[in-house]
């Protein structure tokens, strides 16, 4: 069975697949069949209707989303391909108003919901002022946080983005490392600004570290600060304590925000110390202008593999109980 889509220009047909076609490769292993390219159009040659109709729905969502993005990451075409699984078929999916959901604008980028728990968590931090991403990795809750923090920074709603989290050393002192203490914590905060580089690029980035508008620092140096016209993104909160989860919420002043993610299946904390984050999920859920939103293995948008490997580690956690 051949089924065919045919792009509105070649500059459209570029963005999906790519400069040189790159991004083709991907879509066949993807999809689980051969793609030719004639013209402005895209044929994919199979028997199985099921993956004529993914390839349809798939090459409908990127032809979208290249009205406003000029170019696709491999990451991305999965994202967009996870996405399909909870949304409509394809002529609804064209003639509807899907595309009106919550997106979050970087500049020239978008970052769009890719299934109904990421559109929910937009949402929230779009309506709280404390917002709670909790889940295992690879369901954007960092992705996402970063790119509305952005967001707000670079449409002058907030002045500020603060990046932070706990530092859980393992038998090597944060003073012992070398550099200052931007350089001693920047491996730490790798994820963070892994986010930040999808969206704006690594000059603006420097530029805005440089001029203050951007900022990084240890958990431990939020104590006694009070935070005016920011948004404070707190990572990894799995590894805070009751103690410090407390110290950190309690930093926000006038027009401030906060973000916090974590993996409560991955607390790295001594024993005998109890997560903050947990703590949190216990004692604070019902306040006005907090929610919490949870990720599980479904919302895995990063890669098929990692959606198979949190699921492996679920079952196995359950057998040992």
């Amino acid at each position: 069975m051949d089924r065919s889509v045919e792009f509105s220009s070649k500059e459209q047909m570029e963005r999906v697949l790519g400069i040189n076609d790159r991004n083709l490769p991907y879509l066949e292993a993807l999809l689980g069949c051969d793609l030719f390219v004639k013209g402005i159009s895209l044929s994919c040659l199979s028997k199985d209707e099921q993956i004529t109709n993914r390839f349809l729905s798939l090459i409908a969502r990127l032809q979208q989303l290249a009205e406003k993005q000029h170019y696709f990451s491999e990451t991305e075409i999965f994202m967009e391909y996870q996405g399909m699984k909870s949304d409509q078929p394809l002529q609804e999916l064209i003639s509807s108003d899907q595309w009106e959901k919550p997106f979050i604008m970087v500049h020239n980028r978008v970052a769009y919901p890719k299934n109904r728990t990421q559109e929910t968590y937009i949402k929230s931090m779009m309506e709280n002022q404390i917002v709670f991403g909790i889940g295992p990795a690879g369901t954007g809750k960092t992705f996402l946080a970063v790119s509305y923090a952005l967001g707000q920074l670079l449409s002058g709603k907030k002045h500020k983005l603060i990046l932070t989290r706990p530092i859980v050393e393992a038998g090597e002192s944060l003073g012992f490392l070398p550099g200052d203490l931007a350089q001693k914590i920047n491996p730490y905060l790798r994820p963070l600004y892994d986010a930040m580089e999808a969206m704006v690029s690594i000059q603006n980035i420097r530029r805005m570290e440089e001029n203050g508008s951007i900022e990084i620092a240890p958990l431990a140096y939020m104590r006694g600060r009070s935070l005016q016209n920011a948004t404070v993104i707190l990572d990894e909160a799995q590894n805070t304590t009751k103690e410090q989860m407390k110290m950190f919420l309690t930093r926000l002043g006038e027009n401030a925000n906060a973000i916090i993610t974590g993996d409560i299946t991955q607390i790295d904390l001594p024993r005998y110390k109890d997560s903050g984050l947990i703590h949190a999920m216990q004692i604070l859920y019902g306040i006005a202008g907090l929610d919490f939103i949870r990720f599980d293995s479904r919302d895995v948008v990063r890669s098929r593999i990692v959606q198979h490997i949190v699921d492996a580690y679920a079952g196995d956690e359950e057998s040992e109980k």
